[in-house]
């Protein structure tokens, strides 16, 4: 071997090493992406929902989650998020009426929710789960998030956990 690719090789090492270090210890300084998010004032009594064992070959599963205003000003929810292409949300207004489906951003519009909530009311959020969405693959357990962001930034995250079976 001619000590011009000798040398080149080992430089190449060097460089592939120093790439991985630098980008191990970059990766290390990132902040999390919930630490500079604010809590909303948005509230509920419930933010974890299990559903336990599910199968498949019964569908859709649904959750309702009520979230109240608390607070002595209107609260405007501008988005509603899921974590998953497999969960939709709903707000639920106080007259029955329905907006929505809200779904995973980057899997197609999904609309701004711009609801609000004056003082003292209350919405329901429905979440629904299909456990069918990922196919065969998606057997096992599941958590899914579905977040609520107001208009001064703050969030509300709420969970949907289960056990796929087929």
């Amino acid at each position: 071997m001619k000590p011009q690719t000798v040398i080149a090789t080992i430089l190449a090492c060097f460089v592939f090493i120093g790439l991985l270090v630098w980008g191990y210890s970059n990766s290390n300084k990132l902040p999390s992406s919930s630490s500079n998010v604010s809590k909303s004032l948005i509230t509920t009594t419930e933010t974890i929902y299990d559903f336990g064992n599910i199968s498949m070959k019964n569908g859709n599963v649904t959750k309702e989650f009520t979230v109240t205003n608390p607070t002595n000003e209107d609260i405007t929810i501008s988005t509603v998020l899921t974590s998953c292409m497999c969960t939709t949300a709903f707000i639920i207004g106080p007259d029955g009426s329905t907006k929505g489906p809200f779904s995973m951003a980057g899997m197609g519009y999904v609309p701004p929710a711009n609801e609000i909530i004056k003082t003292g009311e209350s919405r329901i959020i429905r979440v629904v789960y299909d456990p069918n969405a990922h196919g065969p693959a998606g057997v096992g357990q599941i958590d899914r998030v579905v977040i609520l962001t107001d208009k001064n930034g703050g969030e509300l995250q709420l969970e949907i956990k289960a056990i796929v079976t087929p």
